[in-house]
């Protein structure tokens, strides 16, 4: 795995990882990485210092938290907590659960997921409402 410091064309950074450099730049090219809080897919790596294990006597230390680096950053991660405290995570099987809901085969409630973009905009000619969130919701093990 890689991390990579990313900035888009609208000047907004951030970071995201990748299996490899080379997917990063087959993701990249196919469109598929993008700002996370504007959406833009015109998008650069930034210059970044490799990670370096630290000292001995500072394993023991208890690590500290990042402060969120700007209002937007502590508003999204707002954002993001509320979200993921009052819906339920569906993953992948978002647009069934959606339709299900929609069709009333299943008990309406606040759901959040994942979905391809063409599978979005189907919900969307449906009458299904939708929103896309921005950022990328944590993938939660069963």
């Amino acid at each position: 795995m890689i991390r990579y410091a990313l900035k888009c064309a609208k000047a907004h950074e951030f970071e995201s990882w990748f299996q490899s450099a080379g997917a990063y730049d087959s993701l990249r090219g196919a469109g598929h990485v993008a700002c996370p809080m504007c959406g833009d897919t015109e998008v650069e790596k930034l210059l970044m210092a490799p990670s370096v294990r630290p000292a001995r006597k500072a394993e023991g230390a208890k690590p500290t938290l990042q402060a969120p680096a700007s209002q937007m950053e502590a508003a999204l991660a707002a954002m993001r907590a509320e979200i993921e405290k009052n819906s339920d995570y569906v993953g992948m099987n978002f647009v069934a659960e959606a339709r299900k809901m929609h069709a009333g085969e299943a008990p309406e409630r606040a759901i959040h997921g994942e979905a391809k973009l063409e599978e979005a905009k189907k919900l969307i000619e449906e009458g299904i409402p939708v929103a896309p969130l921005p950022f990328v919701p944590k993938r939660q093990a069963n």
